[in-house]
């Protein structure tokens, strides 16, 4: 834990904070240490990305960066947007999804993304992520859609490593923190996550423990 704070307060003088500063007022929500650590992560873990709620691409893109400097083999990326349209004092949407795509293509990541327009618990999604990734095969598990992270890692949870870094926003903050918390909380009792902080405005970040 320790030496993910030190490498943190080294990325934040780092030119990398510089171009994630221009993601982060274009396309993204998160706190500026949350998009560093995604770009960490996505730069060092072992294994590939799998992405649920996007919104408007920062963290994607965050993504996108680390895994394209990472050393080694080129690591794929799964992202779940289930688009539509948001309204925000900041960052509003009137579709979602095409400003997803136009800011992939803004930062340069587009061919780098797997984009799926789905909800991440229907039918046709689960088929779509499963014929792209494999069981272990997730070294990155991001998400930032709605209050039920255990729904999803329960559809999804044996494609992520042993020690797959977990990034989850809104463990603190609006009305779904609280059920989104609970969930959190329960899979930590079971012994299912590791926790490694609280970072930005309320990120929580961790690892997977596989049964």
């Amino acid at each position: 834990m320790l030496e993910l704070m030190y490498k943190l307060m080294e990325y934040r003088s780092d030119e990398v904070r510089h171009r994630l500063e221009k993601v982060g007022r274009a396309a993204s929500m998160l706190h500026m240490d949350v998009l560093l650590l995604i770009y960490h992560f996505a730069k060092f873990s072992a294994g590939n990305i799998l992405e649920i709620g996007p919104y408007i691409g920062g963290s994607t893109v965050a993504a996108a960066f680390g895994a394209r400097e990472s050393r080694a083999r080129k690591k794929k990326i799964v992202s779940i947007e289930a688009g539509g349209q948001l309204k925000h004092f900041r960052l509003s949407s009137r579709d979602i999804i095409k400003d997803l795509r136009k800011n992939l293509a803004r930062f340069g990541v587009a061919g780098d993304v797997t984009l799926i327009n789905g909800r991440s618990f229907d039918e046709a999604t689960i088929f779509e992520v499963r014929h792209r990734l494999s069981s272990g095969d997730v070294g990155l598990f991001i998400f930032d859609a709605d209050d039920n992270v255990r729904r999803d890692l329960d559809c999804y949870g044996d494609l992520l490593n042993d020690g797959c870094w977990l990034v989850i926003d809104d463990y603190f903050g609006p009305a779904k923190a609280a059920p989104l918390r609970a969930q959190v909380d329960v899979l930590l009792s079971e012994g299912r996550l590791l926790p490694f902080g609280y970072y930005g405005w309320g990120t929580w970040v961790g690892q997977w423990h596989r049964k």
